[in-house]
């Protein structure tokens, strides 16, 4: 199993979907920043600020984070773990 190091602050939890079909979302502030390792194969997305990972029964959690995307784009590069699509001109 391959990990990533971020240092991750506030966060958003998914929890799923109310009877009418709305998202149930918990966000959580937090006074300091923290360092995880998180399974690779738990990430779903990660974009400029949030990295979205799945998380048991079913729930999503939306983290911020610090480092530099393009710093992560390239840490995924180098493991191999990120396929790059040239589009035909």
């Amino acid at each position: 199993m391959k990990f990533i190091k971020l240092t991750v602050k506030n966060h958003t939890v998914m929890h799923g979907f109310d009877g009418n079909n709305k998202e149930i979302l918990e966000k959580c502030e937090v006074d300091k920043p923290t360092t995880k390792l998180i399974a690779i194969d738990r990430i779903k997305s990660i974009c400029k600020d949030l990295v979205l990972i799945d998380y048991a029964d079913n729930r999503w959690i939306f983290w911020e984070y610090e480092e530099d995307f393009e710093d992560i784009v390239k840490q995924l590069e180098g493991e191999k773990l990120l396929v790059n699509l040239k589009h035909a001109m």
